[in-house]
């Protein structure tokens, strides 16, 4: 292993938080490079050695919900990796074996004994895509998320796209929210597979009390916030409606549909509205239905309209973009990624928090194990808020480190990194 470090500068030295920018790269062996803005401290890189990289990543495979197996659920939340708490600290030290170069943990860890916090923004290659970095132990009781905070850069190609228009927060802050919240997807019932990932709508569940407080901010206007869920009129029509308006951010939560990443085809990636089965797209029509995918928002209504309208024309994203669905980031696991995370950032978004699997729902989690809260909708909650906050990525970080600190003094399913574990913020 070939790798750089060299002494860390005090905290007056360092002048504002140290941030890295850490690049992996596919090529048999994974090659890791970083830098430090301002050059704050010294590069590195290294080569992590495929077969090491290959069996570690065979345990998190085994740890995480395959959505080829409808079944696989029960197995990893009742005996998964990520659901035992012995077992999940081994692969967390795994990972940071396998993943966490020496010479950047040297200064992470220099960084941490002058009581220094920085920020850690990954590019991960496409085989590194699900590694949920924020659990990296480096140590038995230390993980990445305990000494740094951690978000993932958006690729390359799509930051300097040339014609990629920027929605900055500071400057829609005040814009209304766009609130998808599960709806009703034409020709499936609520128990089906594309039914409903919340359960029936009430006054008194999380989510409803979370969304209620935004009253007039929250797009569709609604009078009750159960009004909110389960609606059958949030269609590509009236999304693109509500978002040329103007919007400061776009939640959305349901289901999204993910092609495997053999099949190189991230844009067929597809996100379930109330789309009929008459409306136009690019994606096939599943019953009554027709999905919305990334090349919709991609392409527009390119070849399909005599006068076509670009995607980000029809669809712009405002600044912050939550799609709260089953590995609704997985487009990363793709080596050309243009997924729903990717049309996201290129229609205009600053960051999306996207996961990087497959999410157990609170019927999942009151099916298969002792738990009677609803973590999902605590989950979508603490998303939401980050997103509205002014510092949204320390924020859904601060979440994430106290549902860690309830997994160490009383393991359960609810805070197990099953669930807070799988999301990760894109930021370009």
């Amino acid at each position: 292993m070939n790798e750089s470090a060299a002494a860390t500068p005090s905290a007056a030295e360092l002048g504002s938080v140290p941030t890295a920018f850490i690049r992996l790269a596919d090529a048999g062996d994974v090659y890791v490079s970083w830098r430090w803005a301002d050059d704050a401290l010294a590069r590195g890189v290294a080569v992590l050695p495929r077969d090491q990289v290959r069996e570690t990543l065979r345990l998190l495979t085994d740890a995480v919900p395959d959505p080829a197996r409808p079944d696989d659920l029960r197995r990893v939340m009742t005996a998964g990796a990520l659901a035992d708490p012995e077992a999940e600290s081994a692969l967390a030290q795994a990972l940071s074996r396998t993943l966490l170069p020496y010479g950047l943990a040297v200064q992470l860890y220099e960084l941490s004994q002058r009581g220094i916090r920085p920020h850690l923004r990954i590019q991960p290659s496409p085989r590194l895509a699900q590694v949920p970095w924020e659990i990296l132990a480096p140590d038995a009781g230390i993980r990445l998320l305990d000494i740094a905070d951690v978000s993932l850069l958006a690729p390359v190609s799509v930051v300097h796209a040339p014609d990629r228009i920027v929605h900055r927060w500071n400057d829609t802050r005040e814009l209304p929210v766009v609130a998808v919240l599960d709806p009703r997807v034409p020709g499936f019932r609520a128990d089906s597979e594309l039914g409903s990932v919340l359960g029936r709508p009430s006054a008194e569940t999380l989510a409803a009390q979370h969304f209620g407080r935004y009253g007039a901010r929250v797009v569709p206007r609604v009078d009750d916030a159960v009004e909110l869920f389960r609606r059958a009129d949030t269609d590509r029509d009236w999304l693109s409606e509500v978002l040329r308006a103007g919007a400061s951010r776009l939640v959305y939560v349901g289901h999204v549909t993910a092609p495997a990443p053999e099949s190189g085809r991230s844009e067929h990636a597809e996100l379930h509205l109330s789309c009929t089965a008459d409306t136009r797209g690019f994606a096939a029509t599943n019953r009554t239905h027709r999905p919305l995918s990334a090349k919709d928002l991609l392409l527009g209504t390119h070849t399909l309209d005599s006068a076509p309208v670009s995607g980000r024309d029809r669809w712009p994203m405002p600044s912050r973009v939550a799609l709260i669905a089953c590995e609704s980031g997985g487009d990363l696991r793709f080596t050309e990624a243009l997924g729903l995370t990717t049309a996201a950032l290129s229609a205009g978004a600053e960051l999306v928090t996207a996961t990087r699997w497959p999410l157990p729902t609170d019927h999942a989690f009151h099916t298969f194990t002792p738990t009677t809260g609803h973590p999902l909708q605590a989950a979508i909650c603490a998303v939401d808020t980050a997103h509205d906050s002014s510092t949204p990525v320390p924020t859904l970080l601060t979440w994430q480190r106290s549902q860690l600190s309830a997994w160490r003094d009383a393991p359960a399913a609810e805070n197990s990194p099953l669930l807070w574990a799988a999301f990760a913020t894109v930021t370009d």
